[in-house]
């Protein structure tokens, strides 16, 4: 039929229409890489890593800012210097403490069939965190509001490649400080039932969050862990009491941390990629090894936030080949370990849905899931070196993470699949689209694009608007939004988390973030 007959266009706008909803019928399942994971480095390369890391920790040693942490790694017998909270590691005393943590766990969700598996192959895809401003293709880059953020809640719902709800996606600076992860706990709980997450904000907070999922999930907690946290060193070298009451409040409770060091290689560390790498190595071991001391067994994630500054100006650099390497040897590392690993998606420097963001979200996703990353984080709607998220980049990245769940899946080769009885009908010169084997499979063969792949030829693009992916991708979220379906849960428990969350506002009414810390 003629590409530009009546029916053929009328076809392609169908098509279309209904592409925007396929993502729905994507199962909600995590991808397994059976694939051996990239290593770049030889295992010898691997030891002088760990090598250095433990004499970072034994000669030079880090600032742990916590009164508590402090007497933790004192009654351990530690070298400790308690004026300046600083504490050396002995490397057999640490590799002791890091065989402790577990090498899997299980992630309870709201909804038990959305339970996650955190270890082994698995992949487990986040949404974007801790964005402070929002952008869209109809609107100017704005800060982060409430409604933002339950926005972006629904779209994680209904998008099933992405695995927990991403409680923080957006702050919410038109809610007051002291009270901003009540209301996004209550939205995590009431617009999804996927696993959930709480800030590692100091003590109080992450009290809060705990109460919470006593609510939802009852009391005492199950034994698998039924929130997740994350915390940052203040590299070089340095835990502040924040981040180390938080993780000491969740990991006591039996929930799980990934411990994170976020190391611009030239500012925080030494700018070879080398030293960088075994500074985070030691800051992650440290940590990790600190919540073995509040509880043995303690559930934990080693993170890795390493790429490098650029030079020129002096701003982090995201999706360069340096921080693709980070990411694999960080993986390399936990797996040295034996410990889950987190990496980081759709990290890009690009104020823009363009082609910037795509090649170094691209830089950033294939090293992250071929490495084997058990979780990865920011893998939608991060840009401007994580100040902003945007709409159309939270779509165009879930397109990406559709992919690759796809090709993770691999093909079979069997009598069917190689069809040689169709080879054999067809012959030389002909065509196999009417074969019963193309008819039987057409639909379902090939991964189907639900907003990048736009395949039509130039006369039916053009009639059709001259869309490019970016505004193809406007058109998805608007329409995923349109069909946002809340879903159901316990009145009781409804009812039971915002009389908690009316009960703590009363109570933290005008105190400032430090005192809820």
């Amino acid at each position: 039929m003629d590409a530009t007959h009546p029916l053929t266009e009328r076809r392609s706008a169908r098509r279309h229409k209904r592409s925007e909803l396929s993502l729905l019928k994507m199962p909600f399942r995590q991808p397994r890489n059976s694939w051996p994971p990239l290593e770049l480095l030889a295992p010898e390369q691997i030891e002088q890593l760990h090598e250095a890391s433990m004499r970072i920790l034994e000669e030079t040693g880090i600032d742990l800012l916590d009164d508590e942490t402090i007497d933790l790694w004192t009654e351990a017998g530690a070298r400790v210097d308690r004026a300046r909270r600083h504490v050396w590691i002995d490397s057999a005393q640490l590799m002791e403490l890091v065989a402790q943590a577990p090498a899997s766990f299980v992630h309870r969700a709201r909804n038990p069939e959305k339970n996650l598996f955190i270890g082994g192959n698995v992949i487990t895809f986040t949404p974007q965190a801790g964005m402070a401003y929002v952008s869209g293709l109809e609107m100017k880059r704005q800060p982060g509001t409430l409604e933002h953020a339950r926005n972006f809640l629904k779209l994680g719902q209904m998008c099933n490649v992405l695995h927990p709800a991403g409680g923080a996606s957006i702050e919410p600076q038109d809610v007051p400080v002291s009270i901003r992860h009540l209301r996004r706990s209550l939205a995590v709980y009431t617009l999804t039932d996927k696993a959930a997450g709480g800030a590692a904000h100091g003590r109080e907070i992450p009290v809060d969050a705990l109460n919470m999922a006593k609510i939802v999930f009852g009391d005492p907690l199950p034994d698998e862990p039924v929130l997740i946290s994350n915390i940052n060193a203040s590299s070089p070298l340095r835990y502040d009491s924040r981040m180390l009451g938080g993780a000491i409040t969740y990991a006591r409770a039996g929930q799980f941390v990934i411990v994170t060091p976020f190391i611009l290689a030239g500012a925080m560390s030494p700018i070879s990629m080398a030293s960088a790498i075994a500074q985070q190595n030691a800051e992650a071991l440290a940590g990790i090894a600190t919540l073995q001391l509040v509880r043995s067994g303690a559930f934990v994630v080693y993170g890795g936030f390493t790429t490098n500054i650029d030079m020129k100006t002096g701003a982090p650099a995201f999706g360069t080949p340096e921080g693709a390497w980070a990411l694999a040897v960080g993986a390399q590392l936990a797996r040295r370990y034996n410990l889950p690993y987190r990496g980081s998606g759709s990290l890009c420097t690009a104020k823009a849905s363009d082609a910037q963001a795509a090649y170094e979200t691209m830089w950033t996703l294939w090293p992250a899931v071929m490495s084997h990353t058990n979780i990865v984080v920011h893998a939608a709607g991060w840009l401007d070196g994580g100040l902003t998220t945007s709409y159309e980049k939270f779509i165009l990245d879930v397109e990406m993470l559709a992919m690759f769940q796809h090709f993770l899946e691999g093909f079979k080769i069997d009598d069917e699949t190689l069809a040689l009885d169709m080879i054999q009908e067809v012959g030389p010169g002909g065509h196999h689209f009417g074969t019963s084997h193309t008819q039987a499979r057409y639909s379902t063969e090939f991964y189907q694009s639900f907003v990048v792949g736009d395949r039509q030829n130039w006369e039916n693009w053009e009639r059709a608007g001259a869309q490019d992916a970016e505004k193809r991708a406007n058109a998805v979220w608007k329409e995923l939004l349109a069909h946002y379906e809340q879903p159901p849960m316990d009145p009781g428990i409804l009812e039971g988390l915002e009389d908690y969350v009316m009960r703590r506002e009363r109570e933290l009414e005008g105190k400032s973030l430090y005192e809820t810390i």
